[in-house]
């Protein structure tokens, strides 16, 4: 059974309150960014389930919402002693009892094996401790396979009961990684760095993952033939495919937001231009024709515009053009190096990597060039920026550590962090939609 295909309910809703009505905690707008404190209770194992179950349950969800940058998680075995031994939700008439705790919400649950023990209820239950209300339970059933996953969503669950929006605990990120010789393939792992999995296995070098727009599949160019061809794969890794084999290069492929285009740098005429291809096949439509190189093209989320980079005017900078190749304006100015351009899902900034003192930086820009922010600092070269799903996070490789590895940060770049725990050799991330 795979993991990704078990149909789990988020069928019962306790006591939601609608969206309209809810109180956002948290501006993640703001200039700075306060954590909000959020306490969380010992999980409750109802009946039989094992107490590793609930321990497991409570790591992951604590995990998540450290990692999203926006709660300073209290967990229960730091509370006075009187505390640390109450476990599962407690009675809303007695919430005071937690204002020792210094936080201003509590999330609180429980979790129950069905009595075959395949399936997984968790209940869970937010509070409010300043005002002393209830905001929001749930309840999830599912496989026990599909653990993670659930618990995964409840964190989002959390996100959006605090900020307004939900997060991105059930994405993916792909990226490429080095191997024993001169291999590289293509990993996935969720958010938090977990769940790491090997996509390809064909021991060629293997670039540019690009997710599709519905997470199903991954494109990237490999060499397995001698030339650099673009595949198409399951995102289990399975089925495999020669997507296209033009002679020459066939590299950094961007799915238009629908999912029927796609847009991708060829070789033509001697140099790379940005082509756009129909997603079943079909002959490449050249959208760019400058007596420079062009690549790394990237839709706008309106599927309007594709953002590119070209050395037309005698050093790689960032332009824009119409998703038909006209209207084509250069963006960048400053620096004589800016290349990778990544359009923000929520279409208000654009990411890519520029030369600056020596080093590559990640820097963000507006669409129509103004308020150029650098948003990454320290030692080595930070490189190859991705946007998450809802336009918070950056995912991007550096060198700061050594090895180049992929990292995570907020857009601001605050809250900076490894993806995963590897020795390094990673590169080219790519994040996928929400898997809910």
């Amino acid at each position: 059974m795979k993991p990704y295909t078990i149909v789990m309910a988020l069928l019962l809703s306790l006591l939601f309150i609608p969206c309209s009505e809810a109180r956002v905690y948290l501006d993640i707008n703001a200039p700075t960014l306060v954590q909000i404190p959020i306490v969380l209770p010992k999980w409750k194992g109802i009946d039989k389930t094992p107490s590793s179950v609930s321990a497991k349950i409570y790591d992951i969800l604590a995990n998540d919402l450290s990692l999203s940058g926006f709660f300073r998680v209290i967990r229960y075995q730091g509370l006075p002693f009187y505390l640390q031994e109450k476990e599962g939700i407690p009675n809303p008439l007695v919430l005071q009892e937690w204002m020792p705790a210094g936080a201003e919400v509590l999330l609180a649950g429980e979790a129950s094996l069905t009595p075959e023990g395949l399936n997984i209820r968790l209940k869970f239950h937010l509070y409010d401790l300043v005002e002393q209300k209830h905001l929001v339970g749930k309840q999830y059933e599912g496989h026990l396979q599909a653990l993670r996953l659930m618990v995964h969503r409840m964190a989002d669950e959390v996100i959006q009961q605090i900020t307004g929006e939900k997060g991105v605990n059930t994405t993916k990120i792909a990226y490429t990684a080095l191997q024993a010789g001169e291999g590289k393939e293509v990993f996935v792992s969720d958010f938090d760095g977990a769940e790491v999995r090997q996509i390809t296995k064909n021991q060629s070098i293997n670039l540019s993952p690009g997710w599709t727009p519905d997470g199903k599949r991954i494109a990237f160019t490999s060499y397995l033939k001698r030339n650099p061809d673009l595949y198409l794969i399951d995102a289990d890794g399975r089925n495999p495919e020669r997507f296209l084999s033009a002679p020459g290069l066939n590299a950094a492929p961007s799915w238009s937001p629908d999912g029927k285009q796609l847009a991708l740098m060829m070789a033509v005429e001697g140099k790379s231009e940005i082509v756009l291809m129909d997603a079943q096949g079909g002959t490449p439509k050249r959208l760019t024709s400058s007596h420079g190189n062009e690549a790394s093209p990237t839709w706008s989320p309106d599927g309007k515009w594709i953002a590119f980079v070209s050395d037309r005017s005698g050093s790689p900078q960032i332009y824009v053009m119409a998703n038909d190749g006209s209207h084509v304006r250069r963006l960048t100015y400053e620096g004589n190096y800016n290349t990778q351009p990544s359009w923000s899902a929520k279409g208000d900034r654009i990411a890519f990597c520029g030369r600056a003192g020596g080093q590559f930086h990640i820097f963000t820009i507006a669409p129509d060039g103004s308020g150029l922010q650098r948003v990454t600092s320290g030692g080595g070269n930070h490189e190859s920026p991705v946007w998450s799903p809802d336009g918070r996070y950056i995912a991007f490789s550096s060198t700061r550590t050594g090895s180049s590895k992929i990292f995570i940060m907020n857009a601001n770049g605050a809250n900076v962090r490894p993806l995963t725990s590897s020795k390094g050799g990673e590169s080219s991330p790519a994040w996928s939609r929400r898997m809910d």
